[in-house]
């Protein structure tokens, strides 16, 4: 049984508009967490609200700190956006299943905030030796993840809705030139295996434009899915989604999912 702790805040900075990135002091979940795993962070001093906010862990160190990545978007996360250098907040994890890794190529598809748990995964891919591409995409350069956060070796292509930064349009535009990225050689990372991972965070309407490209319907992606969580243990069935293999809670049987399971 997993139990909450009291996690002393280490920083709380909005890194770009509308969105914070946490850093608090958590040695057993930094040491536990998997990439693609979440937290249940108590986002009050009371009762309102009353349910914890499922958050995925962005980051993990070994001075056994985590980040959290979060849209400002509701009075849970506004409180937690207020927590300063110092306080505790209260968290629960690490939770749920993280990515299955099996490749030496990774793609990382993320659309706005999704890219949380994918920087994870990119750190500790790099930090083994594969070769990662990460393609993230928001509707404006303003949202974009500052370049100078991502993780070092990480091969990019970015791009905005209204063209301000990187490629003009959305991310699942340019997935063919992603792969193509992936494939070229590298002195730095001489890998010789064709095959290729793809794992993706975004919005339902991403995946689904993902289902539609043809170059996808014959490999694996897994995807991370975002719901509204009562326990995060998978004991209320709260989080309950359909799927093509009957019902799955996505805390306990997810948040990873493969895309060709899902129901969007």
């Amino acid at each position: 049984m997993v139990n909450p702790i009291l996690a002393p805040v280490i920083s709380n900075d909005e890194i770009m508009p509308g969105i914070n990135l946490l850093r608090a002091e958590a040695p057993a979940i930094a040491a536990a967490a998997r990439p693609g795993q979440f937290v249940m962070v108590r986002t009050s001093d009371g009762y309102n609200p009353l349910l914890r906010r499922p958050l995925s862990i962005h980051r993990v160190n070994d001075r056994g700190e985590i980040a959290l990545l979060y849209d400002v978007v509701g009075r849970g996360t506004e409180w937690l956006s207020q927590r300063n250098v110092g306080e505790n907040i209260d968290i629960l994890g690490p939770l749920g299943n993280g990515y299955t890794v099996d490749s030496q190529k990774l793609l990382l598809v993320a659309g706005g905030c999704g890219i949380a748990p994918l920087i994870f995964l990119a750190d500790a891919a790099l930090a083994e030796g594969r070769r990662v591409v990460l393609l993230y995409g928001a509707d404006t350069a303003k949202r974009i993840f500052p370049e100078g956060r991502l993780p070092h070796g990480l091969l990019t292509i970015a791009a905005t809705e209204d063209g301000s930064l990187g490629r003009r349009g959305l991310a699942t535009d340019f997935i063919a030139d992603a792969m193509a990225l992936l494939a070229q050689p590298s002195l730095d990372t001489p890998i010789q295996d064709s095959k290729v991972q793809i794992f993706a965070c975004g919005p339902n309407d991403m995946y689904r434009a993902m289902g539609e490209i043809d170059s996808l319907k014959d490999r694996p992606v897994q995807v991370s899915l975002e719901a509204r969580m009562g326990c995060g243990l998978g004991l209320c069935y709260g989080c309950t989604i359909e799927t093509r293999q009957g019902l799955k809670r996505v805390c306990r049987d997810g948040p990873v999912f493969d895309l060709t399971q899902l129901l969007l």
